[in-house]
């Protein structure tokens, strides 16, 4: 396939229809590559089980994991702002993190399998901080909120079918490797629309009408501000598998309704970033303030309430991932000049990811000492976001458009 060749400006005929379609196809891309890995990631706890691996291991592999898919975004997002290949570094990440799914089917030890996990989360890693300032090129002409909620809720409802397929395979096989078999689908799907990507945007950055400032430098003091705030917004929500843990050892909701649950946190999280996204294009980052105040409702409701409750809870808890995800991403290309956009990416989703996990961990150590210590320490430490976000909101050009 061709390059499109760019109007006599040499850009590509810059408008909101060019940001959008660039957007869209970005998130359709997202859907199956969500669709790929969540699947996955609902079902490899017991997969290692049955391959022989223990809880630690299990735990381990999960945790290290997850460090090093934060962890390397600061490598990721400071190699592509210094090089500026960002197609480059994105394709290979994608390249790492697609296969190594379905190739889960072939895993004949929990050493390998476990092996084929950490590679997955290192591929998003790779990937994720110059794939979001591609995105941010395109967001800038449409509305960071909506360009960004977009693509978050398209990712989002990736995450909500992929488990979906994964149960069904297991509920008609009852096979796991059928399972991880099943997701290879998706996952060419994902590297087919990258390729497709590549070569129709070969130069995103021309989708943004006006040139960055090759002089910026740095990253402004309202970044530190609002990763503060982010990161204590981040610790306060609880990994999802504690909260299905709870679920099953006190009994508030069946075994087979955690999926389902789970399904529709990731649905309510895909029409939040909708709505929310393009309500940020119109009032800014003052979005942020009711929404973690609703958001931090989550931890007593599904800690505390029965099955209604549990399911309300559930659903803000989605809410509140949904709008803080696209929203945060929305907001840091606002705040950061071009040329950092990566790095700014790398450094905001590392620090977010650290104090998730510290938090989660917080809280699991809670949970078998004191529930109302657990839930007082997720509240108040989203509640004390507040006074940063509102700090943030004072800044000029942060609550309007850009």
């Amino acid at each position: 396939m061709a390059e499109p060749v760019p109007p006599k400006d040499g850009r590509y005929g810059v408008s909101k229809s060019a940001a959008l379609k660039f957007v869209v196809l970005i998130g359709v891309m997202s859907f199956f590559a969500d669709m790929t890995y969540e699947g996955a990631r609902s079902v490899t706890g017991p997969y290692l089980a049955i391959l022989g691996a223990s809880g630690a291991v299990v735990g381990i592999v999960a945790g290290f994991g997850e460090l090093l898919g934060y962890g390397l975004r600061l490598v990721s997002g400071r190699l592509s702002d210094r090089t500026g290949k960002y197609w480059p570094i994105t394709l290979l990440g994608y390249c790492i993190q697609m296969p190594a799914v379905p190739l889960l089917a072939l895993a004949g030890r929990w050493e390998i399998a476990a092996l084929l996990i950490v590679a997955e989360r290192v591929g998003k890693a790779i990937r994720n901080p110059p794939r979001d300032v591609m995105l941010s090129h395109a967001a800038k002409e449409i509305g960071y909120g909506w360009g960004f909620g977009v693509h978050e809720a398209l990712d989002q409802f990736g995450a909500l079918v992929g488990p979906l397929i994964a149960a069904f395979v297991l509920y008609t096989r009852g096979d796991y490797r059928a399972a991880f078999a099943m997701l290879l689908v998706p996952a060419l799907m994902t590297l087919s629309l990258l390729v497709v990507a590549r070569l129709l945007y070969p130069r995103p950055e021309e989708l943004e009408a006006n040139p960055p400032d090759l002089k910026a430098e740095g990253l402004p003091r309202v970044f530190w501000l609002y990763l503060a705030g982010a990161a204590l917004v981040a610790a306060g929500f609880a990994d999802y598998s504690l909260v299905a843990y709870h679920f099953e050892k006190a009994s508030t909701v069946p075994a087979t309704w955690v999926p389902i649950f789970y399904a529709i946190a990731m649905g309510v999280s895909g029409l939040g970033s909708l709505v929310f996204g393009r309500l940020f294009d119109r009032v800014g980052i003052s979005v942020l303030v009711p929404l973690t105040v609703v958001s931090a409702l989550f931890a007593p409701l599904v800690f505390l309430g029965g099955f209604a409750a549990a399911l309300v809870g559930a659903a803000l808890w989605g809410l509140g991932m949904g709008v803080h995800e696209s929203i945060m991403a929305a907001a840091v290309a606002q705040m950061v000049p071009a040329q950092r956009r990566a790095s700014a990416y790398g450094i905001f989703t590392s620090g977010y990811g650290v104090f998730w996990f510290l938090g989660s961990a917080a809280m699991g150590i809670l949970y078998d000492v004191s529930l109302p210590a657990l839930i007082l320490f997720s509240v108040l430490a989203e509640v004390a976001a507040i006074p940063l976000f509102i700090i943030v909101r004072a800044r000029p050009g942060m609550n309007r458009r850009p």
